[in-house]
């Protein structure tokens, strides 16, 4: 788990859908969101890019507020669909943070109206094959395309069924369960819950189990 300088969200090394999802958190108390503004949107793209290059060959260059303006709105709104689906596909049970009226086949259609992401074969010189993505706009419209295209990867791949919801007090986040033993999103979270437990077997009233 780490809080790149550059954006207030959280990073899980989780898929990019994933880590979009968690771009709405929970901070002292205060549900906090990374996107609220264009600068924020800049900045999680800013503090992302690096994925982009390595998983699609896509060379997303530093953003501002204003460049980032155009992308800002159509990352919310894949957010909104796909914390939706997510809720969905894993039955969770903590209240809605974002765009709780959205149907399913509203968020349905908003990821597919943005997977427009295929990948190409490139194969220059003595480097080997690599698999590059292209998609219709501009940079910053594939970055969300490629997004959306790993997001029908996700709901209908093997992570599908490890998709979980952080369920640990004061958390909105999701995680792939890649390990049996994982519970939580972050140590952080395995934290919390082992001190919430610890603090209630020592805080029972009296006569009470």
């Amino acid at each position: 788990m780490t809080t790149d300088s550059t954006t207030s969200a959280v990073l899980l090394g989780e898929p990019l859908p994933i880590e979009l999802m968690n771009t709405v958190s929970i901070a002292r108390g205060q549900t906090q969101d990374a996107l609220d503004t264009d600068a924020g949107a800049a900045s999680w793209l800013n503090a992302v890019a690096h994925r982009f290059q390595t998983e699609g060959a896509i060379h997303l260059e530093p953003l501002d507020a204003d460049q980032a303006r155009p992308t800002a709105a159509h990352l919310r709104e894949l957010r909104s669909a796909l914390r939706h689906l997510a809720t969905e596909a894993t039955g969770d049970p903590r209240p809605a943070a974002t765009a709780p009226t959205l149907t399913r086949g509203e968020a349905v259609a908003a990821v597919n109206n943005r997977s427009q992401a295929w990948p190409q074969l490139s194969w220059p010189g003595d480097t080997g094959p690599t698999r590059t993505y292209h998609g219709p706009g501009t940079v910053q419209d594939l970055a969300v395309q490629f997004i959306a295209h790993q997001a029908v990867e996700l709901f209908t791949g093997p992570d599908h069924e490890r998709l979980r919801p952080c369920l640990a007090p004061n958390c909105l986040l999701f995680f792939v369960k890649n390990h049996p033993r994982r519970e939580w999103c972050s140590p952080v979270c395995g934290n919390r819950v082992r001190v919430a437990r610890h603090y209630r077997r020592h805080h029972t009233p009296e006569g009470r189990s």
